[in-house]
């Protein structure tokens, strides 16, 4: 009796032992995800990318709040560099990151003011955080964990992921397609508001697949749709390589 106790004991530590992290199984499926999105190029290669998005904002009713279009340009090597440009009422705005220090050009004026400048680095990196999704997931800044399977509220099974970045950041959650391995949503717990953004289509103009058409909910304490807050629309993609 005493051995098939011991031996009990044994095969569960083994078990336990041999069973990947919640971290691991993670990062596994996120290193899937990312072949997936990989048609016929590699993300390694990437050097520079450019697209237009459109967004649309709705308030509560479903009345326009407003509709932007902007150019996003991204350069990821030898370091990372950023622009933003649109127009607003006949008059060109850009924003701009060299690798170290963030302009803004309104029309022939320059602004200087440090917090505003600080707030345009921060929508330049939120810009790439929704854009370079799964391969920004990889992150090693973020605290990853694999949630298993979860239903989506549209009946959809995936797989989730938690995504911790620090005491302070705003929680992320990522689903994925448990057969392809797609990103199809993501939801987000920010301080003041919870949003289910779903990938309702995709572009594979590049050789990868990347997000064409995104809505953003917003959403309850139990994950249900409240209202339509966002649209947006990505197009006329280019990727240049090392």
């Amino acid at each position: 009796m005493k051995q098939r106790i011991l031996l009990s004991i044994f095969l569960v530590t083994l078990f336990f032992s041999c069973s990947p992290s919640p971290e691991k199984e993670a990062k596994q499926l996120i290193e899937k995800s990312i072949q997936a999105h990989q048609l016929s190029k590699s993300w390694e290669d990437v050097a520079t990318v450019k697209f237009k998005k459109w967004t649309r904002l709705l308030d509560e009713t479903g009345a326009v709040e407003s509709e932007s279009e902007q150019w996003v340009e991204f350069r990821l090597k030898p370091y990372f560099e950023a622009k933003l440009t649109w127009n607003k009422d006949s008059v060109l705005h850009v924003v701009n990151f060299n690798g170290s220090k963030t302009s803004y050009q309104m029309g022939s004026n320059s602004i200087q003011n440090e917090g505003f400048l600080k707030a345009k680095r921060a929508e330049i990196d939120a810009a790439f955080f929704a854009f370079a999704q799964p391969w920004k997931l990889m992150d090693e800044n973020a605290n990853l964990e694999y949630e298993g399977q979860k239903t989506l509220e549209s009946g959809k099974a995936v797989q989730s992921i938690r995504v911790d970045y620090g005491p302070d950041a705003d929680v992320w959650w990522f689903y994925f397609d448990p057969e392809s391995y797609n990103l199809v949503a993501n939801e987000l717990h920010a301080k003041d508001h919870r949003s289910l953004i779903e990938n309702v289509s995709y572009d594979e103009s590049t050789g990868f697949l990347l997000a064409k058409g995104r809505k953003s909910y917003r959403i309850d304490e139990s994950g249900k749709k409240v209202f339509l807050r966002a649209e947006y629309l990505y197009s006329d993609y280019e990727v240049t390589f090392e």
